[in-house]
């Protein structure tokens, strides 16, 4: 059953009793007594989730040298744009005086072993000649011979890198340059000229020499609230608002959402992943931190009022209409909310006006 009040018209009067009492306060824009309304509109109610994050790119990779020395020269600089293959770096072998002596050491040695197989070989020869030895006997000693000839050359070799940090192989040069594995952007580099590097093995990770990625392919890495997260699945639209470029437009969709959450702030939130598919024009660099809305549910075209405006009771959602002089109660369906505004299913007309509520009593 509606209930009606009857408001009134003309001068009347105001009674002040407190904060709480101005349930019917002047009506902006004209003279009058009466509350104070909202008219039922037609729009558009989004429900969205916020994460937070950063502009990074899709793969980041860290160049690494598996040479230990130091670096010798740099040849290229921050956000340079380099083809696979292009030279990044030189880094120059820097042994102890032992290493070298050592391996000076060992050259002299195989090759003072090569002359002793050497003359062995020869001297087989000469009995194979004479029939004194067996054939499988010749042939073991001539590869005994080629073994000790890889080894004094294998010895020759580290010296060599050791030394100059440049060596031939097989009509192939070997040297301390390392050079870009991917066509891609220089994000950073980690070193200078002189300083020391650590190669990477099975046993360390070595020295990051530079970073490099291919900016084409970027994504949004950030967090949402536990909350949030039930409602979300990947493929739903995402607009991204890039901090340093608040005039452009990019959009994205969910990549990937983790299984596990962890907690920051004393929150907990779980990472997700938004692949960016319209950039605007703009020109992203990684790292740029942005907050991406991420779009649960949309309508269109619907009856939209304040969510303000709704006493929410157990037995439903109530609003206060105003029809001419008289104000009624009326029971509605709501719908979807982005927590702002709401939308009216059943109960109200498109131009009717909503009362709004008085200032709650402040204790």
């Amino acid at each position: 059953m509606k209930t009606r009040t009857k408001v009134g018209c003309g001068m009347g009067f105001l009674l002040i009793v407190g904060v709480g009492a101005a349930a019917f306060i002047l009506r902006a824009g004209n003279g009058n007594e009466g509350p104070v309304t909202v008219e039922v509109t037609r729009g558009s109610i989004v429900q969205k989730a916020l994460a937070i994050g950063n502009i990074e790119p899709d793969v980041e990779i860290s160049v690494k040298s598996q040479i230990s020395g130091v670096v010798r020269d740099l040849f290229v600089e921050d956000g340079d744009f380099v083809n696979a293959g292009a030279r990044l770096l030189e880094v120059k072998p820097n042994p102890t005086p032992i290493e070298l002596a050592e391996a000076s050491r060992q050259v002299e040695l195989r090759e003072v072993e090569l002359e002793n197989m050497e003359r062995d070989l020869a001297r087989k020869r000469e009995l194979r000649d004479r029939d004194f030895i067996t054939q499988e006997e010749l042939e073991l000693s001539e590869r005994e011979y080629d073994r000790g000839r890889i080894q004094v050359q294998m010895a020759r070799e580290r010296i060599a890198l050791l030394e100059t940090g440049r060596v031939r192989i097989a009509d192939r040069n070997i040297e301390g340059v390392i050079r870009s594995p991917i066509d891609g952007f220089v994000l950073e580099t980690r070193v200078e000229s002189g300083d020391p590097v650590v190669p990477l093995s099975n046993f360390q990770e070595g020295t990051v020499l530079i970073t490099m990625a291919e900016m084409s392919d970027l994504l949004f890495r950030g967090t949402v609230d536990e909350i949030d997260v039930g409602k979300l699945e990947e493929g739903m639209p995402a607009d991204i608002k890039v901090g340093a470029l608040p005039e452009a437009k990019v959009r994205g969709e969910v990549y990937s959402i983790s299984l596990k959450a962890r907690n920051e702030d004393n929150a907990t939130v779980f990472p997700i992943e938004v692949r960016l598919t319209e950039l605007d024009s703009a020109t992203l660099r990684a790292g740029y931190s942005a907050n991406v809305d991420i779009i649960i549910d949309r309508r269109d075209d619907v009856l939209v009022i304040p969510e303000r405006l709704i006493r929410f009771e157990e037995d439903g959602a109530r609003v206060t209409v105003l029809t001419g002089e008289v104000t009624e109660e009326r029971e509605i369906e709501t719908g979807l909310s982005d927590a702002l505004n709401i939308e009216v299913v059943s109960g109200l007309e498109e131009g009717e006006l909503v009362v709004e509520p008085p200032p709650r009593e402040i204790e």
